[in-house]
């Protein structure tokens, strides 16, 4: 198969002594970063006396505990918890509809911040002096926390709430790439003119938020970011808790913003496998020696393609061992698949253009336009944000 061939002779004529490596990052224990109980003098006597929200969910601990339980145990005042997409324990579907209820282990009430009720409202935090927002990042535009920490940010700049941003490292925040997105297509898979990797921990893009006056009626939140200690952009940061069921390890996460763009086509990335967002396929893609059938697992109830056979590639090695270095969304798989299933009509969706953030991609593909030249077009824009972004990094640079 001619997308076979290319796939691989791009890969493995790679040279690893060529490619600008990325060092790798040192081990950032409990006791450096933000979580960890050696810091929270820094931002505990901000909760002293204060009724507390924490958004937060399966990512949100300290060494093995939940941040919510760790905050129980030192006396703070925790009154609610909101939760994104994937619900406070992290296992719902991609999408799925998340009720409110009650903490089993806590009794907390529970709100959940995905759907309709995307935003707290009023009432929500009404009884609130704080709201502590705590959820890993990968650094993807259409990684929908970051949408819910700007609503956040928003609620709590209206009802004159003060919110504090507890900041993690970001696994994707060694490179910038991708379009930036166009605002017409704004939706909670993108609020704002960034691209779709951003190279910002969700600290350093709550700062950018406040400080270019994105937030609903240019308002400004009461934002205290309480920052990582020993991380730089150059970092190659592991993380210790898968961030969504989909995403269970680095791979995963490496190959996220090029695999993301996939939602809105026909192609699956293996939700429903042990592999998700790890390999490609579909079911009249003929003639590979790979396949994988979708099956019904938890965070992935009713996977594109339930128990068809998918024929297609294995990616595991390639974003394990190539991804970090090439420090760039790679469209040949895109350009490669869009090529082989030849079916112009229906192999992208209605969602594809909210993913990518623009309508030139999707026309971009169709046309057969070379992917280097596709990439050469986003950089002025890239160019662009990067001196946005600048303004508002707490940690130094890759570049």
């Amino acid at each position: 198969m001619k997308v076979i061939s290319v796939l691989f002779f791009f890969f493995f004529s790679f040279s690893f002594f060529n490619a600008q490596s990325i060092r790798e990052a040192r081990v950032l224990t409990d006791k450096d970063v933000i979580i960890g109980a050696a810091r929270f003098d820094d931002y505990l006597t901000l909760l002293k006396g204060k009724r507390v929200g924490v958004v937060a969910n399966l990512t949100s601990r300290v060494g093995n505990r939940h941040l919510v339980d760790t905050l129980i145990a030192l006396k703070v005042k925790v009154n609610k918890i909101f939760s994104p997409e994937h619900g406070f324990r992290g296992e719902a579907d991609a999408g799925e509809k998340v009720v409110n209820g009650k903490d089993p282990s806590t009794g907390i009430t529970v709100i959940s911040l995905f759907g309709k009720h995307n935003k707290p409202t009023r009432d929500d935090v009404k009884d609130l002096d704080v709201l502590i927002y705590d959820i890993q990042d990968v650094g993807v535009r259409f990684y929908t926390y970051i949408s819910t920490m700007t609503y956040v940010m928003e609620a709590c700049a209206e009802n004159k709430k003060k919110c504090i941003i507890l900041d993690r490292p970001n696994p994707n925040g060694f490179y910038v790439d991708g379009p930036i997105l166009d605002l017409s297509l704004k939706s909670f898979l993108g609020l704002h003119p960034v691209p779709i990797v951003y190279g910002m921990t969700c600290g350093e893009y709550a700062k950018m938020v406040n400080g270019e006056g994105w937030l609903t009626k240019k308002v400004v939140c009461d934002l205290t970011v309480v920052p990582v200690k020993n991380y730089t952009h150059s970092d190659l940061y592991q993380l210790p808790v898968k961030p969504s069921p989909n995403l269970p390890n680095m791979i995963s996460v490496y190959l996220y913003p090029s695999l993301g763009l996939f939602e809105g086509t026909i192609v699956s990335m293996g939700r429903g496998t042990e592999f998700p967002f790890q390999v490609l396929g579909h079911p009249k893609l003929k003639g590979s020696e790979f396949s994988f059938t979708p099956q019904a697992f938890t965070g992935a109830k009713n996977p594109k393609y339930l128990n068809e056979k998918c024929f297609g590639y294995d990616l595991r090695r390639f974003g394990e061992d190539y991804m970090k270095n090439l420090k760039e969304i790679n469209l040949l798989w895109l350009s490669g698949m869009f090529r082989e299933l030849k079916d112009e009509t229906t192999f992208f969706d209605a969602n594809f253009n909210y993913h990518s953030g623009n309508y030139i991609l999707q026309e971009q593909i169709k046309k057969g336009v070379k992917e280097s030249e596709i990439a050469k077009s986003w950089k002025p824009s890239i160019q662009q944000f990067k001196l946005v972004r600048s303004k508002y990094l707490l940690y130094p640079d890759f570049e």
